[in-house]
């Protein structure tokens, strides 16, 4: 079963994991991130989002702006001591660990995301994908969602409705262009070691291809 799913915005920023002290955004969305949003719309453990296109329908537009940020974080080491003994903090003081950082982010972003989703073995015995297709269906036409959609950062939220007709693509945007490795989603297959998976990414005529999960051009 797929939707077709039109989402816009202000800003966005897919960050590149390999910027390690400013935020540098991908050009594009990455598949992760399309995957977010659309959980963001309807998530059930009976199924399974796969983005197998993006189409960026606007001009890739980058923009310089700082961010507040929590400098600190709270380890899993630290809450399971504090568990153990039953005593201890467990908070940050924002006041106390906020700093700016500076972020290379796109700007005026307009994507149409095409994807599918599979059933898992959580499915229950009265789940099956034309009721799938129903909900979600009926969710994005409402502009229903669980949480705010946003663009890779939960300050820059992105509207979303049902794609009826696909945008043009952009005049700058004709053509091929080599995006990198990039970021394809996180590896859960194994709770004790989560691992990055990334792709050679190409932008072609306005269109990111996401190869299958588990092809050869999917790499950790």
């Amino acid at each position: 079963m797929s939707i077709t799913l039109e989402v816009w915005g202000d800003y966005a920023l897919f960050s590149r994991p390999e910027m390690k002290v400013e935020r540098v955004s991908y050009d594009v969305m990455t598949p992760s991130a399309a995957r977010g949003l659309l959980e963001a719309v309807y998530w059930h453990p009976g199924m399974r989002w796969v983005p197998t296109k993006i189409r960026a329908c606007s001009p890739i537009r980058f923009s310089n702006l700082r961010r507040n940020e929590v400098k600190s974080t709270i380890s899993a080491r630290s809450a399971r001591t504090v568990m153990e003994r039953g005593t201890g903090e467990l908070y940050l003081c924002t006041a106390d660990d906020i700093q700016q950082r500076a972020a290379m982010v796109l700007r005026d972003v307009h994507y149409v995301i095409e994807a599918h989703f599979e059933m898992t073995d959580k499915a229950a015995p009265g789940d099956n994908p034309g009721k799938f297709q129903d909900i979600i269906k009926r969710r994005i036409r409402r502009g229903q969602f669980y949480h705010q959609p946003y663009f890779g950062c939960r300050e820059f939220p992105a509207n979303f409705r049902m794609c009826e007709t696909i945008p043009p693509c952009p005049p700058e945007l004709e053509g091929e262009k080599d995006l990198g490795w990039m970021l394809y989603d996180m590896d859960y297959s194994d709770p004790e070691n989560i691992t990055p998976k990334f792709f050679r990414a190409a932008l072609r005529h306005g269109v990111l291809e996401i190869p299958p999960w588990d092809s050869e051009e999917v790499r950790g």
